[in-house]
């Protein structure tokens, strides 16, 4: 399918949802921890970022976090974050991510649903209290004695409600729904596009089978988020 179809069904949307995942972020030169290089080919990130691993193994919970952390370090939006920046304007297109890097926001996105929460700031595991991300790197305590974490959503542990739900209701409601650089492995934000009456789009480096069969995409365009964005923004721009 060419970019002028998708342009078109941009224009006719009334109520557009916009869902991104983690290849938007390694666009941007994130590294993805699920891979097996670096620190954490040995450990499996995924048995690190729970609430088990928060509470029982807190030095590698603390490793881990900061090397996410110090992955950000000079990391800057990418063309397609200023493109869907850029819809959100003109479109009042709704942004939610499962990405915790706020990229989205960086670009200049006004209101973006932190579906998995974001690495950028910390509270104390145990009263909840605001702290600097500084104090959790320096591996300091909170003044009630408790641990600093991330304002992530760890394993275990529910989704935001607000965002969640307000993702939700606007899935609902949307005519066209784009789902960006996820995989869609992650429960409960794979369910996302099941729920929408609305045509719906999926952009990924690649397609699995099971992903293909598992859902009904009205499109499916491979290759680099960046560069499909661009292609359907000068399509728009042409219209």
């Amino acid at each position: 399918m060419d970019y002028t179809t998708i342009a078109q069904w941009l224009n006719e949307a009334r109520n557009i949802v916009i869902l991104t995942g983690a290849g938007m972020s390694t666009e941007s030169g994130i590294p993805d921890f699920r891979s097996t290089e670096g620190r954490w080919r040995n450990i499996d990130p995924l048995t690190v970022a729970t609430t088990d691993a928060y509470a029982m193994n807190y030095d590698v919970f603390h490793d881990f976090y900061c090397a996410r952390i110090a992955a950000l370090d000079g990391v800057t939006p990418h063309i397609g974050h200023e493109i869907i920046a850029k819809w959100q304007r003109t479109r009042q297109a709704f942004i939610a991510t499962q990405n915790v890097d706020r990229l989205h926001q960086l670009a200049g996105a006004a209101q973006v649903a932190d579906l998995h929460g974001t690495i950028r700031t910390v509270r104390c595991g145990r009263c909840e209290q605001e702290a600097a991300l500084q104090a959790f790197i320096e591996k300091e305590t909170c003044t009630c004695g408790g641990t600093l974490r991330p304002n992530v959503v760890l394993f275990g542990e529910r989704l935001p409600a607000g965002a969640w739900d307000t993702t939700m209701q606007s899935i609902q409601k949307a005519d066209l729904v784009v789902v960006i650089g996820t995989s869609l492995r992650v429960y409960p934000v794979n369910q996302l596009p099941t729920m929408t009456n609305g045509k719906c789009i999926y952009i990924n480096l690649q397609c699995e089978d099971d992903v293909a069969a598992s859902y009904t995409f009205d499109a499916i365009l491979t290759g680099k988020a960046g560069d499909i964005l661009q292609g359907i923004d000068q399509a728009l721009q042409l219209k």
